[in-house]
């Protein structure tokens, strides 16, 4: 039964962490997708969530603009909104792909390095298919605030990889160590039986 359990555990260990790369995989094509859209339609997007945003904080902090002041907060808040979406879409992707990457052993700076790489390659080729669509140009300030963006998801992955590494992970370690302590026991005995049998030669 236990060999059993632990062809079981192997098998769908082998076939779930090939699966960790999903969630990167659908983050990618969402900037993707973001990345199609043409200069008007970015801009419409842009100018209602920052309308959104404008709206609430009128409503919820009760601060009494009137529409016109409404309308130049938006004027004046749209740009950042841009940016500020530039840089949560490239965090996120860093969170999803550093936790994957560290199922498959990369750890520490190695982690940090490797993610930022990819995001910021990724934020290259993304500001390179915007060249496709009407009205849209790359920017090297988008791929540096990207990559700046990456950085810090990778920083913020580091709470979630210690919790899976003390939960979900833990497991693993402590079969690992068990394996290791019975490595250790063996070649104790080994040598132990080596003694013995040299002891009773003299």
């Amino acid at each position: 039964m236990n060999y059993f359990a632990l062809f079981i555990k192997k098998t769908l260990r082998f076939l779930l962490k090939p699966l960790s790369f999903l969630p990167a995989i659908l983050v990618a094509a969402m900037i993707f997708n973001f990345s199609a859209a043409d200069a008007d339609e970015s801009t419409i997007e842009s100018r209602s969530v920052t309308e959104e945003i404008v709206h609430s904080i009128n409503y919820r902090l009760e601060m009494n603009w009137t529409p016109a002041q409404q309308e130049q907060y938006v004027e004046s808040l749209e740009f950042y909104v841009r940016k500020a979406a530039h840089f949560s879409e490239y965090c996120l992707l860093a969170v999803t792909l550093a936790i994957p990457l560290y199922v498959y052993g990369v750890r520490g700076i190695r982690l940090l390095l490797l993610t930022t790489l990819i995001c910021a390659a990724y934020a290259c080729t993304d500001e390179y298919h915007q060249t496709f669509s009407l009205g849209r140009t790359p920017s090297f300030r988008d791929v540096c605030i990207d990559t700046s963006g990456a950085v810090l998801g990778v920083l913020l992955s580091h709470p979630i990889l210690w919790f899976f590494r003390v939960t979900i992970f833990r497991p693993l370690s402590l079969e690992k160590e068990r394996r290791m302590r019975e490595e250790y026991y063996d070649r104790r005995e080994e040598r132990d039986r080596r003694y013995r049998g040299r002891s009773r030669r003299k």
